[in-house]
């Protein structure tokens, strides 16, 4: 018994010092060079914000959720949120599309905020739906280890107090982000399904 408690505990330590290894700083340039190339420049801007403070990103197993940058120019962001905007717009996995398409329909994922999780939804033809938002550039992060795709917007959660997003004179009242409305997460992109 006294044996089974020592493997226990040491693979308990293993694993407890394994998880505190530090973000690898060159996957994370290597993986903004990615978006830069395309066109995923406050994205970029976002993580470098982030970044530069300590400890803000823990691990190099994401995989990044990107709005472009005209949907990124409609947020007010305070320095505060940025955290969480940038966390719950990833998922602590390195995840490529044809791994997301294989999870089956209506599957939940927590983001890198375990209070706020991401709904997958395969809509066929009209594409694959990360709550409201559609991926329209997949695998834009294929250079180190951090997996990256373009989404049509920024994510909305039920279960969080949402970021305030300025609002246009036609906008339409928030929809329910448990399913996903393919044609007003689009409407402004007019981007072919993949």
């Amino acid at each position: 018994m006294a044996l089974w408690c020592v493997v226990l505990l040491t693979l308990f330590a293993i694993a407890e010092s394994q998880s505190t290894i530090s973000f690898n700083q060159t996957d994370l340039q290597v993986a903004m060079a990615d978006m830069r190339s395309r066109s995923y420049h406050g994205f970029v801007i976002l993580l470098k914000i982030l970044n530069s403070h300590q400890n803000s990103l823990q691990t190099n197993d994401l995989t990044f959720l990107m709005p472009n940058d005209d949907e990124l120019s409609q947020f007010s962001i305070s320095l505060d949120q940025l955290p969480d905007f940038i966390l719950s717009h990833s998922i602590p996995t390195p995840l490529l599309l044809s791994h997301l398409l294989h999870f089956p329909n209506g599957s939940v994922v927590p983001s890198s905020i375990p209070t706020r999780v991401i709904n997958i939804t395969n809509m066929g033809r009209t594409g694959l739906f990360v709550n409201n938002a559609r991926i329209v550039t997949p695998n834009v992060c294929q250079s180190s280890s951090i997996r990256c795709h373009g989404i049509s917007a920024a994510l909305t959660f039920t279960n969080m107090v949402s970021f305030h997003r300025t609002p246009e004179a036609n906008d339409q009242p928030p929809m329910n982000s448990n399913v996903p409305h393919p044609a007003a997460s689009v409407k402004k992109m007019g981007i072919p399904s993949f």
